[in-house]
């Protein structure tokens, strides 16, 4: 399918590797330039590179924590006019209600909340103006069904959920949409992170615990980056502009609910 967003210019954030990267391939497959953005700059670069050389689109790239006020700042600075944004940022650690203070929670926000706020109130006035505009925000199953050990990523993307379902439909009206893309398992360092949880949990081998958690999964494997980032693509395609405020599932089945 021919997305009609070629030329366009999109921000993907932390996407050196994982679901931000998968974002990346489909976006600039489809002819759109790229600003990328990451922590890492040797891991940032491999994959600009990668994309340049397979896909023949600019890649633009911004080594510096999204989630950090400055290095926000020097992100939009060299990013400019952006008619695409993908928000995304690692998730908080796993543990139990009693482990969190004060300062895990706010440094959950901040990433996950607060930082996908920032960048929108930045970027959304000049899609505005232009009349068009694509955000989709990577967030996670957890706001529809809430994972116990994931308090602090539950609290915080739930947030950023309720502030998306009110902004989407202000900016609606003006070709603007936003929308969210709630991942379940996918094979990426999160979920061998996860799976280490488990495998500690548990008593048990890495691969115990892989097969552990893709036996919850009603397809009985983990979703790949590939497929992620294909319906990231055409969420901000000329296709997808009566698409406003949804949350959409990636989880192979995983969350057993009707609605």
């Amino acid at each position: 399918m021919e997305l009609g967003i070629s030329g366009k210019r999109a921000l993907v954030c932390a996407s050196s590797k994982g679901l931000g990267r998968g974002c990346a391939e489909a976006l600039a497959e489809a002819g759109v330039d790229l600003v990328l953005n990451a922590r890492g700059a040797e891991a940032l670069e491999a994959t600009a590179e990668a994309i340049r050389a397979r896909h023949g689109v600019a890649v633009t790239t911004v080594a510096a924590d999204i989630t950090d006020e400055a290095g926000r700042a020097r992100v939009l600075e060299v990013a400019g006019d952006l008619d695409i944004l993908v928000t995304n940022a690692g998730g908080p650690p796993p543990g139990l209600w009693s482990d969190w203070g004060r300062e895990d929670f706010i440094k959950a926000l901040d990433a996950n909340m607060l930082t996908p706020i920032a960048l929108m109130t930045a970027i959304l006035p000049g899609m505005i103006d232009r009349g068009w505009g694509r955000v989709v925000n990577i967030t996670s199953q957890s706001v529809k069904a809430p994972i116990p050990q994931l308090g602090l990523s539950n609290a915080a993307r739930t947030g950023l959920t309720g502030y998306v379902a009110g902004t989407a439909r202000q900016v609606a009206g003006k070709g603007v949409t936003i929308n969210n893309l709630l991942p379940g398992s996918h094979d990426t360092d999160r979920a061998v992170a996860l799976e280490r949880g488990v495998a500690k949990a548990q008593d048990v081998s890495m691969e115990e615990a892989r097969k552990i958690r893709c036996s919850s999964i009603p397809s009985g494997r983990y979703g790949t980056i590939e497929e992620f980032g294909a319906t990231c693509a055409f969420l901000c395609s000329q296709h997808a502009g009566f698409i406003v405020g949804q949350n959409i599932l990636l989880d192979g089945g995983q969350t057993n609910a009707t609605i």
